[in-house]
């Protein structure tokens, strides 16, 4: 199998692009004063056309998109998602994103699709099917992808690999790049007991072409603990831009998306974060 070298975004900050900042984007990529690339959820511009695409096609017209799905469902047992699969090819021909990623995960069961992105386990049988779907999915894109690092709740009880070195092997065997969530990183190392800074230092920064921040929520369990939420609705921590920090040291300059999901706050809001993570890449970039 022959992978095209991965695509690439600007190494700078980045939002989420929303359906109530639409014009907020447009405005202001048309004054110059816009984020340096926008990502979006293909899943959202499956449909033909409509408003929605109306306004990505405007934005497009300025900005950089990077394409993050949240359905090919690499990891079901049954392979990616055909119908999926399809659709993100055919948007991949309208808007030629700048870049692509999905996660390492599975939603899909026989007869269900599940509205969360479900751990695998780090086996070889798991990283063997792994590296064929995203070859799989590859190959009809025509161009390489990213693959994100997932937040975990709980441990499989017996693993062949560890998560980082799962996701070099899957880089190695597929062509593949990584997403480096960092949220992501700080959320399982909580829940698992660890400690995310080694976790963190072990991933080749090569590898990484695109990185995430975002908060979470932190609550009692049901056990007497206390348990990290990845529910991306509230302002980047500050632990997590620490990391961000540790982590752009080693890697130098990289593109860094600021993910707010859920109780979304106004454009301002969203752009002063942005500008904190641009803040914290120039000095690498220097």
């Amino acid at each position: 199998m022959s992978v095209p070298p991965l695509h690439s975004l600007p190494p700078r900050a980045g939002i989420g692009l929303r359906s109530r900042h639409y014009a907020d984007v447009l405005d202001a990529a048309e004054r110059g004063a816009a984020p340096a690339w926008v990502e979006v959820h293909p899943q959202n511009y499956f449909g033909a056309g409509g408003p929605p695409h109306r306004w990505l096609t405007a934005i497009a017209e300025y900005l950089p998109l990077s394409f993050h799905s949240v359905g090919l469902s690499l990891g079901s047992a049954s392979g990616v998602d055909a119908d999926e699969l399809e659709a993100l090819a055919a948007l991949c021909d309208r808007y030629a994103p700048a870049m692509v990623s999905d996660h390492l995960s599975w939603s899909n069961g026989p007869h269900d699709k599940f509205p969360d992105l479900l751990p695998i386990p780090y086996t070889h049988a798991a990283l063997d099917h792994f590296a064929a779907q995203v070859g799989r999915v590859q190959d009809r894109l025509g161009r390489s992808m990213l693959i994100e690092n997932p937040s975990r709740y709980l441990a499989y009880a017996k693993s062949d690999w560890d998560e980082v070195q799962f996701l070099h092997e899957l880089c190695r065997r597929s062509g593949c790049g990584l997403l480096l969530d960092i949220n992501n990183v700080e959320v399982s190392a909580f829940n698992l007991g660890l400690d995310p800074a080694p976790w963190l230092d072990a991933f080749d920064p090569a590898l990484v072409g695109e990185i995430h921040v975002a908060g979470h929520a932190v609550k009692d369990d049901d056990m007497g603990g206390r348990i990290a939420i990845d529910d991306h609705g509230s302002p980047v921590r500050s632990s997590c831009w620490d990391l961000l920090v540790r982590f752009l040291r080693r890697a130098g300059p990289k593109p860094v998306l600021v993910e707010w999901d859920t109780d979304v706050p106004d454009f301002a809001v969203l752009m002063a974060e942005a500008a904190t993570a641009g803040r914290l890449i120039e000095p690498v970039d220097a």
